[in-house]
């Protein structure tokens, strides 16, 4: 742990760990099935009541103008199910991957063990999106995985767990995360990144019709060292089973313009992730404000 924790943070930081650790527990000794059945209606019972489902309502409504409430209400009870299902799944991360999960396209992960360059692969807070982390390390490839560490240092170590050996790789975000990307990179490192939430300080890119701060750094690592990026998606179905669907390398632009080319290339990522959002809305995570009020 980096820095002490001291008096009442520390004591909520204790309580929250302790909840997080017998629900680790009770999600565990249960069936995969179970336990993410048992998730899903703990989700969708209590979060449609939450303020986050505010938010997830008036992006529903202004995404999708012509849904009448009964049809956004439903996308937001499903929404929550999903969420609860991804936490309930936790402990079972390495078996659903490895037993439970039907992958198409995984030779465009593989090819990126034998190219002899770096390479990230890109996804978004879709369906099963837990699962991403593990399944570059399913197929061979390890791959370090970006993410927002939790402040509670405790949490962070549960999280940790479910990842296994793949753990050993989670780079958080942050300055000393910045460094560490481009330190795998230039090792020939392969990267993992969702990048579909919104970075205050990132740049405007159009998402599903409107201006959306959007985190450039997949852009200006991929055109730095001219390496695959590969997207992909990990749809649910239904049972706790799920689909991995992994895409070609994107096309890289190569205008002479950095700054032209990234946002190029943001705006083909943006406009691909959309894609799977409207074709399938329960499975995004719409509980976060990405687009400006």
């Amino acid at each position: 742990m980096s820095k002490e924790i001291h008096g009442l943070k520390r004591l909520s930081y204790l309580a929250e760990a302790a909840a997080a650790y017998a629900a680790w527990g009770l999600f565990a000794v249960l069936p995969v099935e179970a336990a993410s059945g048992l998730g899903g209606w703990i989700a969708r019972t209590v979060g449609p009541r939450l303020k986050p489902s505010a938010i997830a309502r008036d992006n529903l409504r202004r995404v999708f103008p012509d849904l009448s409430a009964a049809e956004i209400e439903r996308i937001v009870v499903a929404v929550w199910d999903n969420l609860g299902r991804n936490v309930a799944e936790y402990p079972h991360l390495k078996t659903i991957i490895a037993e439970r999960t039907e992958i198409v396209g995984g030779e465009h992960i593989v090819a990126l063990g034998t190219d002899g360059q770096p390479g990230i692969m890109i996804g978004a807070h879709f369906g099963g999106w837990e699962l991403s982390g593990l399944l570059g390390e399913h197929l061979g490839i390890p791959v370090h995985a970006v993410y927002r560490a939790p402040n509670n240092p405790w949490i962070d170590r549960l999280i940790r767990k479910a990842r296994g050996n793949a753990a050993e790789r989670c780079i958080p975000k942050g300055a000393q995360g910045a460094r560490t990307l481009i330190s795998v990179m230039r090792r020939g490192g392969h990267l993992g990144m969702l990048v579909d939430q919104k970075m205050n300080d990132g740049i405007p890119v159009e998402f599903m019709g409107r201006t959306a701060m959007t985190a450039p750094a997949v852009a200006t690592l991929a055109l730095k060292f001219r390496c695959p990026v590969v997207p992909g998606r990990i749809e649910r179905l239904p049972g706790a089973r799920f689909r991995a669907v992994v895409l070609p390398p994107l096309p890289l632009p190569d205008s002479g313009d950095t700054q032209r080319d990234v946002l190029d290339l943001m705006e083909r990522i943006n406009r691909l992730i959309e894609g799977w959002v409207r074709e399938n809305p329960s499975q995004w995570l719409w509980l976060h404000r990405r687009w400006p009020k």
